[in-house]
């Protein structure tokens, strides 16, 4: 098949989120099919990266769309009732282009990233199309709710949940639409009583994050991993540190709390102290977990799964997490994750885990089995594969 990829950011490199997840899928249908990406550059950086993708996708187009000029596009929401998230990824070039494109090439089927990218090919029913979300946007708007802020922050976050809420409806112009989650995908179902709703899970490479002949002989490192200028992650670990770490550190006063992840904000760096390490970018992620004892992800919002869980478990690194995305991975509470959704039972886990190398490894080595066996990209790419046959097969 020839098949256009429509995506949000350029996805590359592939270190963290949406940019990790259309790099992956890409890499394993390259050898049998003909790829071609449209997606928006955001940075004179992002342009850079056209002769990497180029060894996976044959034709690669980049739409310019800095910053600033998705900060003006922002602007008509004062008049406007989609979601910021749509607006700031509008661009008429870009519409542009892509109808060159599927004029030109006339493409088996079209992947289409993320709800931003939706309204491109909203009304284009010629065309098999495939609208690929991360989670339910709306049910990350809606969890975020629950956590207290100003009140102009508030009213900002209710009217865009509201939004987003009423956009979502988009996903019924597509021919399927995916989400990563099985509780996103029941929520999706149940809220806008949708039928063309599949399963794509994210997944983990293999190849960059094994076991490593993981030492479960240590326990002195707590690690977080993710990105640190994204919100829930920012709440995160300012609830770790202060409402979970104190119970752990009165039984292991000497434990080390790592937080290593990309562009942290001033509040993420302020945390830094004797027990408390702020790494910013790091490239070896693999090793970083690897020094671990234990993962934690204490979410308090949130969608989807979280790729830091899916991680650590490739890893063989037992995890400990809050409910957020721990339904969606279908899997048992202690099969390479537990989770926890109080503060105090949290730390008790962690103290658990970390008071018995036993436990570490068994906990560590029925997640790795877990996502050898659902949760490797190979075996999510050809999850994928059947459905852009699924919708070709439909239309002939």
């Amino acid at each position: 098949m020839k098949i256009l990829f429509l995506a949000n950011r350029v996805p590359y490199p592939p270190y963290r989120g949406d940019k990790l997840k259309i790099f992956n899928l890409a890499k394993r249908l390259k050898g049998r099919h003909e790829l071609h990406l449209l997606t928006f550059a955001q940075t004179k950086e992002d342009l850079g990266y056209k002769e990497e993708l180029e060894k996976i996708f044959k034709e690669v187009h980049f739409i310019y769309l800095p910053k600033w000029m998705s900060a003006i596009n922002c602007i008509s929401a004062i008049w406007d009732s989609r979601p910021l998230q749509v607006l700031y990824f509008r661009s008429g070039r870009l519409q542009e282009l892509l109808n060159k494109l599927l004029a030109k090439h006339k493409y088996d089927v079209v992947h289409v990233q993320h709800l931003r990218m939706s309204p491109y090919l909203a009304a284009r029913k010629d065309i098999p199309r495939i609208l690929d979300m991360p989670d339910a946007f709306s049910l990350y708007w809606e969890r975020r709710k629950m956590i207290k802020r100003g009140f102009f922050i508030t009213l900002f976050e209710n009217l865009e949940q509201k939004r987003v809420l009423k956009y979502e409806h988009v996903i019924k112009d597509y021919d399927l639409s995916l989400v990563c989650s099985g509780e996103d995908l029941a929520y999706l179902e149940k809220i806008h009583h949708v039928d063309n709703l599949r399963l794509l899970p994210n997944g983990v490479d293999m190849e960059t994050f094994s076991p490593h002949d993981h030492d479960y002989s240590h326990n002195q490192t707590i690690l977080f991993t993710g990105n640190m200028d994204y919100a829930p992650n920012v709440d995160a670990v300012v609830y770790f540190i202060e409402a979970i770490l104190p119970t752990i550190r009165a039984q292991f006063p000497d434990i080390q709390f790592i937080i290593a992840g990309q562009r942290p904000v001033p509040k993420v760096l302020a945390l830094a102290n004797s027990h408390v390490s702020v790494t910013g970018f790091v490239k070896d992620l693999a090793n970083t977990y690897n020094s671990a004892s234990v993962v934690v992800a204490p979410l308090r919002f949130g969608a989807g799964t979280q790729n830091k869980v899916l991680e650590a478990m490739a890893m063989g690194v037992p995890v400990v997490c809050s409910n957020i995305g721990f339904a969606g991975l279908g899997i048992k509470n202690g099969e390479g994750a537990i989770m926890q959704t109080n503060p105090g039972s949290f730390a008790n886990s962690v103290i658990e885990l970390l008071s018995s190398e036993d436990r570490r490894r068994r906990v560590g080595m029925e997640g790795l089995r877990v996502i050898k066996t659902h949760f490797d990209w190979d075996i999510i790419s050809l999850q994928l594969e059947s459905y852009f046959n699924e919708i070709v097969l439909k239309r002939s």
